[in-house]
């Protein structure tokens, strides 16, 4: 391996990291009633030929990829169903930037985000083993039973899955007890918001990760009742005194505030400057725009692994920011820190083809929680001030 040169090779560059996707697969157990994925099926998934096709694609052509550090994301479906595929595509990926001499090479990560429902399995486990240095997993649990099996389901028979991911938990703490959960929060489940976080908590999960659904979901009245929720964990979180140790991501200091002109007007997500690959290799600025997460719009490809990234197709999602697709009372707003959008919702939602008109349906349930976020700070302050005199 003389000449190989891999003085760039040792820092990983948090937050600055190329993320590329491989949709392993569109299958999964369960059929979540929030799921975004409206397409998924047991006949798409990737083959070995065309994963390593695009790997070679992407690791030949390191000027079109100057980040100095890499995620490579792995989703369903469930993608830990495609473990023995995954497995091949982390020994080739890691294999082939070491003989080239990548500036890659030991500058990356290998991302999940699983149900947990086959986590235990024994080929899992051999591969989190091997590949500890570089893993991050997050176990999707959506808070109490009660809550999570409202909408986690098994397809075909509509069971809870709470039972078979809980079981799990222990075990994916124990080899990363700094892990956080994303808890999905739909119209359906809001009364149980209070408790799932704190259950979770109880179970030894330190940062819990929550999003209202971006679809437009929501009823009249949901939004008072987030609020509600919001404020009454609040005060839990308090008065136990899990802010010393916990983490929800509800409560943060830097949402709900007005946009400042200057620093403000980045696009919220990656769209474009991310890359997924699908079974067919095909290439999506984005997963939420391969056909499999699109209710009523057609998938927007931008290349393949044959032909390559079409810069053409891909220039339109580079010029996006907050001002090309917010209306005027978006930025306007007095509390507009921190409110979030999907790319692809935007374009999903849309009128027309547009992926320049921002989806708003969030709009009342940010609102929300901003008020109770506004609670918990002035309530915290109050008590730490308190404790200081």
């Amino acid at each position: 391996m003389d000449g190989i040169n891999y003085r760039k090779a040792s820092t990983w560059q948090s937050g600055k990291a190329k993320n590329i996707t491989f949709i392993v697969t569109k299958d999964c157990q369960l059929a979540c009633k929030y799921c975004y994925l409206v397409g998924k099926n047991t006949k798409e998934r990737m083959t070995w030929e065309v994963a390593k096709a695009a790997i070679d694609y992407i690791l030949e052509r390191e000027e079109d990829f100057p980040e100095e550090s890499v995620i490579f994301d792995f989703i369903g479906g469930e993608p830990f169903i495609e473990i023995d595929l995954i497995d091949r595509i982390c020994d080739y990926l890691k294999t082939e930037m070491f003989r080239r001499g990548h500036h890659w090479f030991n500058s990356y990560r290998f991302s999940f985000s699983t149900n947990g429902i086959n986590y235990h399995e024994e080929k899992v486990q051999r591969f989190i083993e091997k590949n500890y240095s570089h893993l991050s997993i997050g176990i999707t649990i959506d808070g109490t039973r009660q809550k999570h099996d409202l909408n986690r389901v098994y397809k075909g028979n509509g069971r809870g899955s709470y039972n078979d991911v809980v079981r799990n938990i222990p075990l994916w703490l124990k080899r990363f007890p700094n892990a956080a959960t994303k808890v999905t929060i739909s119209s359906a489940d809001l009364p149980y918001v209070k408790e799932s976080v704190l259950h979770l908590y109880s179970l030894g999960i330190h940062e819990v990760n929550i999003n209202c659904v971006f679809e437009d979901v929501w009823q009249e009245g949901d939004d008072r009742l987030l609020e509600s929720q919001l404020t009454e964990l609040a005060d839990e979180i308090i008065d136990r005194g899990y802010y010393k140790d916990y983490a929800c991501s509800f409560f943060s200091e830097h949402i709900g505030k007005p946009l400042d002109p200057e620093k403000d007007n980045q696009n919220w997500c990656g769209a474009g400057m991310m890359l997924s690959i699908d079974s067919a290799g095909n290439f999506y600025p984005c997963t939420r725009f391969a056909q499999y997460s699109l209710r009523s719009k057609q998938a927007r490809i931008i290349g393949n692994i044959r032909t390559g990234i079409d810069k053409n197709k891909l220039r339109p999602f580079l010029t996006l920011d907050r001002c090309t697709q917010s209306p005027r009372q978006c930025l306007e707003c007095e509390v507009a820190a921190g409110c979030a959008w999907c790319q692809g919702e935007n374009y999903d939602a849309a009128e027309t083809d547009t992926i320049y008109q921002r989806a708003t349906a969030i709009c009342r349930m940010h609102k929300a929680r901003v008020r109770a976020n506004n609670y918990y700070w002035n309530r915290l302050a109050r008590k730490t001030t308190k404790m200081e005199i």
